[in-house]
């Protein structure tokens, strides 16, 4: 994308497994499943290798964290103006939000309780 992003929309560059990527505007009400629905209907002529069968399955990733489709740009406190780089990737489910931190606690033994002494 050339030139400077309105100040009033945030510009994602989104990238794929195979390491192509795409910049599009978008606004901070704009929630995980809208972007995934917008990407899905205008998917880029040079992703045709990677076009998937409904914007259903694919998924947004921020900061190492998969976006469920109720998060909107806003509630992520990304910055107006600016771009910012999320991974889009195609997922029938998403992982538990902590199943992978219980699986961690389980590994090494650490409980959530507190111990008052």
């Amino acid at each position: 994308m050339t030139g400077s992003t309105p100040s009033e929309m945030m510009n994602l560059r989104l990238i794929l497994v195979s390491g192509k990527t795409k910049e599009f505007l978008f606004s901070p009400n704009d929630s995980a499943a809208d972007i995934a629905k917008h990407v899905y209907d205008n998917w880029p002529m040079d992703w045709e290798e990677e076009q998937v069968s409904s914007p259903n399955i694919l998924r947004l990733i921020y900061q190492g964290r998969f976006l469920h489709g109720n998060v909107t740009l806003g509630a992520l406190k990304l910055p107006l103006g600016k771009s910012t780089v999320m991974h889009l990737v195609a997922r029938e489910t998403l992982p538990e939000p902590n199943s992978q931190g219980q699986r961690n606690r389980e590994k090494t033994g650490e409980s959530n309780c507190c111990v008052i002494l």
